[in-house]
């Protein structure tokens, strides 16, 4: 199927891929951009036996990408548990953290979690990661907010250590099976750290939350950063929205909801920088195909099956 985007003709192409012919300044070029779809795991109180459906929902309507929203003091489902259950529920749509908070988890224990998803997933997993930045997160004694930049450091270094199979708790055995991969990492975060980090281990950067205009300097650090690594090719851009098309008030107080306690201006920054209806989601994919994002993910505010037709009706 396709459709118009403000003199921009939308085809579908396989996995997901949507192919965009844009015309800009009196000439046509072709932009490539895989639409994904999240699920609805932090809208408050979710009924967790939505996930299942939702996902295998997705995978049949030709989405690239399950994601998960991550929080542990919220009263939604864990990224862990939604992607196993994404997991178990599909065949061949990609799952992705968009992001996963990882200081908050013992490392070892979390690298064990990812690799049982990935390998019931039969590879499918990414684990997009960052440090978190809400101090009622970090519920685990011992593993406090201060000091997590520099735990995520250490933190890596023990999920690979877990995935290559070396043996964990000062006994002999590993903590995964035998042929357990070493699972493609991406990173969020705006500072200089969080992109050093993503350069040096990562094989890409997610963006924010945000307009596509404060994306868009996230988007060049994150390609600036990967040259000064010295790694090759560009950094993989994966950027995150927003959507709704049944109750707008109710999607947009859910993502108000989300993240008020980061504050006002920003909890209304997100909530008005949802994509509403076809109109909305439309100017949101031209906007980051514009940047040069490689994948855009739509996270849910409402946990309705039929919000996944309405957007591939629009989007695939």
């Amino acid at each position: 199927m396709g459709s118009e985007v403000s003199g921009c003709s939308i085809g579908v192409e396989s996995g997901g891929a949507v192919a965009m012919n844009c015309c800009g300044i009196g000439e046509w070029r072709g932009i490539s951009l895989k639409i994904g779809i999240g699920i609805p795991n932090q809208v408050r109180d979710v009924d967790p036996r939505i996930v299942g459906p939702w996902s295998a929902t997705a995978e049949q309507a030709g989405f690239s990408t399950l994601g998960t929203v991550g929080r542990i003091a919220f009263p939604g489902v864990a990224d862990t548990v939604a992607l196993a259950v994404a997991a178990g529920a599909t065949t061949r749509i990609g799952l992705f953290s968009n992001v996963l908070l990882g200081p908050p988890w013992p490392a070892a224990l979390l690298a064990k979690e990812i690799a049982g998803i990935d390998g019931a997933s039969g590879g499918r997993l990414t684990l997009g990661l960052g440090v978190g930045v809400r101090p009622d997160d970090f519920i685990v004694e011992g593993l406090p907010i201060m000091g997590r930049g520099r735990r995520m450091d250490a933190d890596l270094e023990v999920y690979r250590s877990v995935w290559a199979g070396e043996p964990v708790g000062g006994g002999t055995n590993p903590a995964v099976p035998a042929g357990t991969r070493q699972v493609p990492l991406m990173f969020g975060g705006s500072a200089p750290a969080a992109l050093a980090r993503m350069a040096r281990h990562g094989i890409g950067y997610v963006g924010g939350s945000v307009p596509p205009a404060m994306v868009e300097p996230a988007f060049r650090a994150a390609r600036a950063a990967w040259k000064e690594a010295g790694r090759d090719g560009e950094p993989r851009l994966t950027a995150i929205a927003y959507f709704a098309f049944g109750d707008r008030e109710a999607g947009s107080a859910n993502v108000y909801d989300y993240y008020s306690v980061s504050g006002d201006q920003f909890a209304t920054l997100a909530s008005e920088n949802m994509s509403f209806g076809a109109d909305g989601v439309r100017e949101t994919v031209k906007s980051f195909a514009d940047l040069g994002a490689d994948e855009l993910i739509f996270n849910p505010t409402l946990p309705n099956l039929d919000e996944i037709s309405r957007l591939a009706d629009v989007v695939l």
